[in-house]
């Protein structure tokens, strides 16, 4: 082959190759697949170098978030230093390469956005060589980032104007808890920069991150009104069950003498697992962030989600140990601006005004001396209350007397009804030796409502259904009637509840000293029942039409008040057999006698014949 068509050959191969290369399809990369391959962390991060999504993998879920077709917002509520912006990084970086439209990051104010813009955007552009060839850094300005495909805006929240004039395809906001809120004038920042996205509906994506701060603020709100709410799991290495890491199963010495530091009380933390009890160590943490998965924890409506809520508390940080989380609590419980910090910033939890409020210490306060299913002389009588659940039934037996006094006598979780019959059958000694029964249980029928009914007809004598009630009643409860016209209960009694005001009185009572009136608990009574009794706190809520009313609400997302409704039920069929009476009925009853005594004459022979009634 003489040199001229060689010459040719190599052309036609170039030309070739060229065209395959220019025609061939991108390959298809995930945001987090992309952030692997491409995305290198400058020296101001503690991990300089490619990006690794070993460290941090609960980012993942969230950042193929923006790959999926049907999913249009997403909402990140976090603990602070989390990785909620590296993974807004993540994204913006994939869409300038891989996937260019105009975009909007809205900051709280113009200055963090000037500080972001200078500080982490353009080093992290100038990083990766894909994107550094389009970026036209001489074009740009602090808030306008040119690249030769498309434009990015950062804007602050305080300016109305400018979240308003641009149309947009891709929204970020960043800390939007720190963002102001509407005004007389003007709409809410969210929903001012919201309407730049109409143009590309229905592809547009919505991403906001933040630390929360109170329940009423933007994040929370975005996130617990998602169409799927969603937690990340872990395997437990000792049982394999996949759970949560949740603050109340990390354990410390209890220092009861007051001896130790706050430091030295931390080091002896622990993470005990929910399922089997065991012992978590720190070093199982990364091995067990790798294999967990994001799990839907709440969901509205039907079909594939269009928002989703992420929600993950600092736990779940490779770089905090059990320690480092227990040393932030103890140091901030005292002083409630710093425990409001703890709340939000580490628990990832929304902070409230409460207004009455309760806490697991307190139960354990309320100890008495007497031992589990022992009920104390002065009982008068005993009632129950079961809460009805999915896989199992919760309940408690409180024996009551003069005052309204009670004692919880015992508590647990039942597997079916043929259990909580023979639980609530069975006879309870008092202290002085008397024999007491249950006398009136209420079941909840919310959620097995057919078999509660069935249950409360064969048991008749000592049982009845009830139900909460959705809004505030004028009356403590009220007596309606089982309207299941195929049900064998029906035209029976159903108890109407109305739990709000029955917490108020157990949370009252529950901080009275034991004696008359108190709320108390048996010796031994367990962590877990006292955490369920005090899971919820009374605070304000966003009523229709923006009014705001006080509600007893759960003081965490994931908090089981299991326990607590079942003491709401038993305080209600205390008062259905008359229990705020029984102090009067007493007095009653003693006035009649020394009157009695006081009115009638002496008459020996009665008195002889009341001792010899076989005399005749």
């Amino acid at each position: 082959m003489s040199q001229r068509s060689r010459s040719r050959e190599k052309t036609k191969r170039l030309f070739q190759r060229v065209i395959q290369g220019t025609l061939k399809p991108p390959e298809e990369l995930t945001v987090s697949q992309w952030a692997e391959r491409f995305r290198v962390l400058d020296g101001a991060s503690n991990l300089k170098g490619r990006w690794s999504n070993d460290v941090t993998p609960y980012l993942v879920g969230i950042m193929d978030s923006l790959n999926d077709p049907d999913i249009r917002k997403i909402f990140f509520c976090k603990a602070s230093q989390i990785g909620g912006t590296e993974a807004l990084i993540n994204m913006l970086c994939y869409i300038i390469h891989r996937s260019p439209a105009p975009t909007m990051i809205v900051y709280p104010n113009d200055d963090l956005a000037k500080d972001i813009s200078n500080d982490k955007l353009k080093p992290a552009f100038r990083l990766v060589p894909e994107i550094k060839r389009i970026f036209s850094e001489n074009a740009s300005k602090e808030l306008r980032l040119k690249f030769k495909t498309m434009t990015l805006y950062l804007r602050g929240s305080g300016s109305p104007s400018k979240l308003a004039s641009k149309e947009i395809k891709y929204l970020f906001f960043d800390e939007i808890d720190k963002m102001g809120g509407a005004t007389q004038k003007e709409a809410s920042p969210y929903n001012l920069a919201l309407e730049r996205t109409k143009t590309y509906r229905p592809q547009e994506k919505v991403y906001a991150c933040s630390t929360p701060t109170v329940k009423t603020n933007y994040i929370w709100e975005l996130h617990e009104g998602a169409d799927e709410v969603r937690h990340y799991f872990v395997k437990c290495p000792h049982c394999g069950e996949w759970i949560e890491l949740l603050f109340k199963q990390i354990r410390f010495d209890e220092d009861e003498n007051k001896a130790m530091s706050a430091y030295e009380r931390a080091q002896t933390a622990q993470y005990v697992c929910q399922e089997c009890g065991c012992v978590i160590e720190d070093s199982d943490k990364p091995r067990m962030l790798r294999e967990g998965q994001w799990r839907a924890v709440k969901k509205r409506g039907v079909g594939k989600p269009r928002s989703v809520g992420f929600w993950l508390p600092s736990l779940y940080s490779v770089f905090l140990k059990w320690s480092d989380v227990a040393e932030e609590f103890l140091n901030s419980k005292d002083d409630p601006e710093r425990l409001q910090n703890f709340t939000n910033s580490w628990l990832a939890e929304a902070w409230e005004d409460t207004q009455l409020k309760t806490t697991e210490e307190l139960v354990m306060e309320r100890q008495t001396d007497l031992e589990e299913f022992i009920a104390p002389s002065w009982a008068k009588l005993l009632t129950a209350g079961v809460d009805v659940q999915e896989t199992s039934l919760y309940y408690t037996i409180r024996a009551f007397g003069d005052y309204t006094t009670s004692q919880c006598v015992t508590h647990g979780q039942a597997l079916s009804f043929g259990e909580i019959e023979r639980v609530m059958n069975g006879e309870f000694k008092t202290e002085d030796g008397r024999v007491m029964v249950v006398c009136l249980a209420l079941i909840d029928s919310g959620f097995q409502a057919d078999d509660t009914y069935d249950f409360c007809i064969d048991n008749a004598d000592w049982a009845l259904p009830c139900k909460g009630s959705s809004s505030p009643m004028a009356s403590r409860y009220k007596i309606s009637k089982v309207d299941k016209t195929d049900s064998r209960a029906y035209g029976t009694q159903l108890v109407i509840v109305d739990g709000d005001k029955f917490k108020d009185s157990i949370a009252s009572r529950m901080r009275r000293k034991n004696g008359r009136g108190s709320w108390m608990v048996h010796k031994g009574c367990d962590k877990e029942y006292a955490w369920q009794v005090t899971a919820e706190h009374k605070t304000y809520v966003r009523a229709g039409g923006g009014t705001r009313r006080l509600k007893w609400t759960p003081k965490h997302s994931h908090a089981a008040n299991h326990y607590l409704d079942c003491e709401v039920y038993a305080m209600a069929a205390a008062e259905m057999l008359g229990v705020r009476r029984l102090h009067l009925e007493a007095e009653e009853a003693h006035e009649k006698k020394a009157n009695k005594g006081a009115s009638e004459p002496y008459a020996p022979e009665e008195s002889w014949i009341r001792q010899n009634d076989d005399w005749i």
